[in-house]
């Protein structure tokens, strides 16, 4: 009878796999074609490196020749590609020009601030937008389930800037609370300083968790099951747990995609306070015209958006028993 217990999985397990194998191979053809473009794209934009690295001083052209030279920027296109592909298959970004230093360096420096500026915003949309989203549910028509409307419409339509600039005006200058730009110095410092950028981005984000919780609910309450569950004299709290309860795959599976929105709402963010994070890395590097570290954060967030979608797939599969029982074809 054991035995046959991993026989019988075995046929469930490899559509799983397969979904897997190929989610991973599509990732690593997509980050392929993105690198090409992105590679592409920047060298034809306007501007030169050359004239940007040496400002408005006035250069002979053999300090022009030795930094095209040294920065291989005579070579043909598909050389200097096929040059940067190689050193990222061995673990190699290449080098910041403008930094002056490794492009994973530069990254790594500022990783943590935009993780924890990411982690604080998602906690504070879902710590705000569920439980919003379910008493709006379960009082729907009602003033929390107009309030929660409201505030629902307001974080959707109000731009990231917007509310950061608001923000700032009312908390940071006419009530000097919070700091008004900088990332902070010490755990506690930097904590400080990204409540307000926390707020800003859970915002936009809060506002559809709130919406995907309401509409869920909404669904489940009207359920058959929920009736009857009723009808049998099940305590109302119970029964809301049970609806919440299958509400949640929606919910969570919508909120681990909704995480997709943080990559971009995040350069926003932190261009409008100050931080020295990743978001303002790209934006500087974009303008700068630092090939390689907008190359490596171009494909980062590539990725990262990738994996929170196989993520949510695989959330989906654990939660559902009726699409693990189908063998994760869904």
């Amino acid at each position: 009878m054991t035995e046959s217990l991993p026989t019988a999985r075995a046929p469930r397990l490899r559509p799983i796999g397969r979904m897997l194998a190929v989610r991973v191979l599509g990732t690593v053809a997509i980050l392929f074609v993105l690198s090409i473009v992105v590679f592409s794209m920047l060298h034809l934009a306007p501007g030169d490196l050359v004239k940007t690295l040496l400002g408005t001083r006035p250069a002979s052209p053999e300090a022009v020749a030795a930094i095209r030279e040294q920065y291989h920027l005579d070579d043909p296109l598909p050389v200097q590609y096929l040059r940067w592909l190689g050193g990222v298959l061995t673990g190699d970004f290449g080098q910041s020009i403008r930094l002056q230093t490794s492009v994973a360096d530069a990254i790594g420096s500022r990783l943590g601030l935009t993780l924890a500026l990411c982690g604080l915003a998602f906690v504070a949309a879902i710590g705000s937008g569920i439980p919003l989203g379910v008493q709006s549910a379960v009082r729907a028509g009602g003033v929390l389930d107009r309030i929660g409307t409201a505030l629902g419409v307001i974080g959707l339509s109000a731009p990231t800037f917007a509310v950061g600039l608001l923000l700032l005006y009312v908390f940071a200058y006419y009530l000097p609370i919070f700091p008004v730009y900088g990332g902070g110095r010490g755990p506690l410092d930097t904590l400080y300083h990204l409540i307000l950028p926390a707020i800003t981005l859970a915002a936009g984000l809060g506002a559809i968790v709130l919406k995907l919780t309401r509409t869920a609910m909404l669904r489940e309450l009207d359920a058959d099951y929920v009736t009857s569950a009723r009808a049998r004299g099940i305590p109302e709290g119970r029964v809301r747990r049970l609806a919440l309860r299958n509400a949640a795959i929606p919910i969570v599976t919508g909120a681990s995609l909704l995480l997709t929105f943080l990559v971009g709402g995040t350069v926003l963010a932190e261009t409008t306070y100050a931080l020295p994070g990743l978001g303002t890395l790209l934006q500087d590097s974009v303008l700068f015209k630092d090939l390689a570290v907008v190359q490596a954060l171009t494909l980062l967030v590539a990725l990262v958006i990738a994996v929170i979608a196989l993520l949510a797939d695989l959330a989906y599969l654990l939660l559902d028993p009726r699409v693990r029982a189908k063998g994760g074809t869904a």
